[in-house]
């Protein structure tokens, strides 16, 4: 699949957003990150809002006619795109609710904060889950259609959460929350590639029902290339994507729990923390990148290859 930097942005900046919001109020709920200051609460769940706003503003320019957007919103029943912009406008008002609620009660734990504080919690879950599922659901292309999509969704945007999180609030404590997370997101998308790896789905002899010999294309019927080779028959070279996995869990994983190690050994300040993160977005929009790259559509078999 051709991979577009829009939903690219889209997903990490929103799903980073979504993430530390879940991880913000399980912080003040729980007390685990120690007391949180009413300022700080603020601080953490405005800047949750302005990447979610800024990744739902970058998925407008992957619209082919971006005045027809409200039709998605009428298809819920049948549609995760539609689901999931239904639940990203609700999650506004509950994290809205949330902050108001945390404002006006000095950030004292009063039933109505925990309430609204529960609703933005899991509305931003759901949100995230939606847009793993838009593309788990599609069974034309094997890479997607698995539980792993809307899991490694989830994880990846609470680690890059608990990463920002971390680094504003600077206490160790925090520090061994986000080293648990980023393990557990590294396991769950070294498992994703080693499940992509296994040669298996159709292939061009399952698909003529020419199962007993090898079948090969003479021709594809045109010339130039159309709108399924290029946004459906993304290539990479073989090597190139192997190299870019690598990268994936170096910048993504190894580096930023590197750098949160030396802050718990006491070898670094907490500025570690900071870079900490920013590697780990890096990390992560090359896995976005290759998400998509990756992905074989079903009807490449059409144009030779052998698996899709």
């Amino acid at each position: 699949m051709h991979p577009a930097f829009s939903v690219i942005v889209f997903t990490v900046s929103a799903g980073a957003g979504y993430g530390l919001m879940m991880f913000l109020v399980l912080a003040h709920l729980s007390g685990f990150a120690g007391a949180l200051d009413i300022n700080r609460i603020l601080l953490l769940g405005g800047l949750a809002l302005v990447l979610i706003t800024i990744g739902l503003i970058s998925s407008t320019f992957h619209l082919a006619n971006p005045k027809n957007a409200w039709r998605a919103f009428s298809r819920f029943r049948t549609s995760w795109l539609s689901r999931e912009g239904v639940f990203a406008v609700l999650t506004y008002p509950s994290i809205l609710a949330y902050l108001f609620c945390v404002w006006y009660h000095d950030g004292a734990l009063t039933g109505l904060v925990i309430a609204t504080g529960v609703a933005a919690a899991v509305f931003s879950l759901i949100t995230v889950f939606t847009t793993g599922m838009i593309y788990a659901c599609l069974k034309t292309i094997r890479q997607w259609n698995t539980a792993l999509t809307p899991a490694n969704y989830i994880l990846l945007g609470l680690m890059l959460g608990t990463l920002i999180f971390t680094a504003i609030q600077g206490e160790t404590v925090l520090m061994g929350v986000a080293l648990g997370v980023i393990g557990i997101a590294a396991l769950m998308k070294a498992i994703y590639f080693f499940w992509i790896g296994k040669p298996t789905g159709p292939s061009i002899n399952t698909a003529t029902g020419f199962t007993r010999g090898k079948v090969r294309l003479l021709d594809v019927g045109h010339t130039a290339g159309t709108f399924l080779t290029d946004e459906f028959g993304y290539r990479v070279q073989s090597a190139r994507l192997v190299q870019l996995r690598y990268l994936v869990f170096l910048l993504g994983f190894i580096v930023p729990a590197a750098l949160l190690g030396f802050i718990l050994w006491g070898q670094g300040s907490v500025l570690l923390a900071y870079v900490a993160m920013l590697v780990s977005f890096s990390g992560v929009v090359v896995e976005r990148w290759l998400f998509f790259a990756e992905a074989r559509h079903v009807v490449n078999l059409y144009y030779g290859m052998q698996r899709t």
